[in-house]
């Protein structure tokens, strides 16, 4: 049920684990791409924000207390440079080291979008952008092939407390909208696109464009009123498990957003106006073709979960989406 706050992917109590985890860079066998995780320490904080926030939408309370088993998480955004052998399979065989197994083969592989789905904005260094949330956790799965390492989206509130980073202020940074310029790519400075990955500076546990150039996919469905079951409680990882095609919860703000909406607290919906010039019938799975402003980065639980859960996480049949 939509609201339940277990979910198979996700360790029990995070109150009784200490994380002994480091960063490490991931090698994605046969080919020569890597990508940098930062270790988050599994703890506590205050999820959403205060009533006297500047900015403050109506879905960000009641501000409650999470606790969060440790994790890992991708130092940028996913860019082009890993998504794209992910992609199109023919590129991936011409950067591979040598044959690719059976396994990787058979992950499936997003169909090939009718424009450019760079939007014109970059490509080398640069986020990977307008993916549905569906084709996220399919690259995900490609990545299982390839490094048997088990990556998948962040939940909510495992973005938001990686995020502050140790911090209750309105941005990682503190409260000050005339600070970002420093560390994010938005309206102001961005030039309306994006920009490569980790051009600004990090938040205080080492990630990149936690605020701005794009906005980034979760787990969760998207429940304005989410959090209104944790009043006056404690909830221990929780997550809107994911029911329905829209909307998803997404965070963090992108290239073309005004200050309030890069936010720690601030949630954002996905929307079926971003497939409106689709021309398919169904459309697409893969591709939102009007939200050149939405990308992703991957976590990885300290504990990982069974087979038969990861199982379960990646093959999951998408929604048609009429």
């Amino acid at each position: 049920m939509i609201g339940l706050t277990c979910f198979a992917l996700i360790p029990g109590p995070a109150h009784s684990q200490k994380s002994t985890a480091k960063p490490y860079t991931q090698d994605i066998s046969g080919m020569n791409l890597k990508f940098d995780m930062v270790a988050i320490p599994g703890g506590e904080f205050k999820m959403g924000s205060p009533a006297d926030e500047q900015g403050r939408n109506q879905d960000e309370g009641p501000q409650h207390t999470v606790k969060l088993s440790p994790f890992w998480m991708s130092k940028y955004e996913i860019t082009w440079d890993l998504f794209e052998p992910f992609l199109y399979r023919d590129y991936e065989a011409t950067q591979s080291t040598g044959a690719i197994s059976p396994e990787v083969d058979a992950v499936a592989r997003p169909t090939k979008p009718y424009l450019d789905m760079t939007f014109g904005m970059g490509k080398e260094g640069h986020p990977a952008v307008g993916m549905t949330q569906y084709a996220a956790i399919q690259f995900c799965k490609w990545l299982y092939a390839r490094t048997g390492v088990f990556y998948r989206l962040p939940t909510e509130a495992e973005w938001e407390y990686a995020c502050r980073a140790g911090t209750t202020t309105a941005y990682s940074f503190g409260d000050a909208p005339s600070e970002l310029d420093a560390y994010a790519w938005f309206k102001a400075n961005s030039n309306e696109k994006t920009h490569p990955a980790g051009t600004k500076k990090p938040n205080a546990w080492g990630l990149y464009d936690m605020h701005g150039n794009v906005a980034e996919w979760t787990i969760d469905q998207y429940i304005p009123d989410f959090y209104e079951q944790f009043k006056g409680k404690v909830a221990v990882n929780p997550v809107a498990v994911p029911e329905k095609l829209y909307p998803h919860a997404i965070r963090g703000g992108a290239y073309n957003d005004e200050a309030p909406a890069l936010r720690s607290a601030n949630r954002e919906a996905s929307d079926p106006n971003w497939k409106r010039i689709d021309p398919q019938i169904p459309k697409s799975n893969w591709w939102f073709p009007e939200a050149p402003f939405i990308g992703f980065r991957i976590v990885r639980p300290l504990n990982p979960p069974s087979a038969a859960e990861i199982d379960a996480y990646y093959n999951r049949q998408p929604i048609p989406d009429y």
